[in-house]
């Protein structure tokens, strides 16, 4: 087989657009089981995601967290790791800015960066324990990012209950005004969506994510030590002081997510009984975005619009929500069943080899 087709077949965009294509597929299968009508459920939820400006907006607005996450989690995996403790990170993200947001009181040109950085450094700070653990004691990350996550939720809410309650309320003080990264002009032409400048950021980030593990000698280093610890470290390269830089930076991308929902959306944070699901959900989307930041942006495209579009199904179709979970559920379990994937796509490989495409 010849290098074209290897790109072509495992590490091309064919492979997620038939896993995708596949969970819908199954999902039209399932609602139609469910006396549902497939049809309409999906017209429905494309209507609500392009209908109007508005909607528009807010599914641009609810993309933007998923690019986040989903780069931190792509990120780790492609220096080696698996970073399920992107929830955790993004709950500190969010907490640090909330208090910078409430507590200090300055010109918009500081008081909006000053909690971004240090809403992001904090959550790569939390990324960086893992990371430690990881390099010195040689404890999986996976067991201590998920019980970091436990432990950045409570966390957060001791902080909020503690130092930044509104009284009567279960949710914190509104951060001022000057610390807010809305964008009014852009968000009244969409309807008032809640657009920000989160978004334009998650975009520089994946560019930032580029660049950095591809054309510089860190990212080799990086890379490298992904791909073999023991001969990174005989080439003289620092393999736990990479572990958990790549920690560091992972918890920095999931962090801005949580920052940005602050910053831009709510412009509050709520004591939680549960996590929000971004960070979680950014493991799929970087599944299904082959740890790549542009099919991290693209996924994360898909997931969001998926996410917003599933009230257009409730109401357009009766379809309950849950049906989109299960439809992006099936979206990942395609994509990580490589096998079942070609053996659908085997006609078009036998297609091409006919055609002399394939060596």
């Amino acid at each position: 087989m010849s290098k074209w087709s290897r790109l072509f077949i495992k590490d091309s965009a064919l492979v997620p657009l038939a896993a995708i294509v596949l969970g819908l597929l199954v999902g039209a299968i399932i609602m139609l089981i469910g006396g549902y009508n497939p049809l309409l459920a999906y017209a429905s939820l494309v209507e609500k995601v392009v209908g109007d400006p508005y909607s528009i907006g807010e599914t641009i607005r609810e993309i933007t967290p998923l690019i986040l996450t989903g780069l931190s989690v792509a990120f780790a995996f492609r220096t080696g790791l698996f970073n399920i403790g992107a929830e955790g990170q993004y709950i500190i993200g969010m907490t640090g800015a909330t208090f910078i947001g409430i507590k200090l009181q300055l010109p918009f040109w500081i008081h909006a960066p000053l909690a971004i950085i240090v809403g992001a450094v904090l959550a790569g700070l939390w990324g960086a324990i893992a990371g430690y653990l990881k390099a010195k004691r040689g404890v999986n990350e996976v067991i201590t990012t998920i019980m970091l996550n436990w432990i950045a939720l409570f966390l957060s809410n001791y902080i909020v209950r503690e130092f930044l309650l509104q009284p009567g309320q279960q949710r914190s003080y509104k951060i001022h005004e000057s610390a807010m990264i809305s964008l009014p002009a852009l968000s009244e032409a969409f309807g008032n969506a809640r657009l920000h400048w989160g978004t334009l950021i998650a975009i520089i980030g994946a560019v930032i994510f580029y660049v950095l593990l591809w054309k510089t000698r860190q990212g080799y280093e990086l890379r490298a030590v992904g791909h073999s610890p023991s001969a990174a470290e005989y080439a003289g390269m620092s393999v736990n002081r990479n572990v958990v830089k790549a920690m560091f930076v992972g918890g920095v991308f999931a962090g801005l997510a949580g920052v940005f929902e602050v910053l831009g959306v709510f412009h509050y944070q709520t004591i939680a009984a549960g996590s929000s699901g971004y960070g979680f959900d950014g493991v799929a989307v970087a599944l299904l975005g082959g740890n790549h930041p542009l099919g991290v942006v693209l996924a994360a495209t898909l997931f969001g619009s998926l996410t917003y579009g599933s009230a257009g199904m409730s109401f357009g179709a009766d379809v309950p929500p849950e049906i989109i979970r299960v439809i992006i559920g099936l979206v990942i379990f395609f994509v990580a069943s490589h096998g079942i994937v070609r053996f659908v796509l085997r006609p078009i490989t036998a297609r091409r080899k006919a055609r002399g495409e394939v060596t």
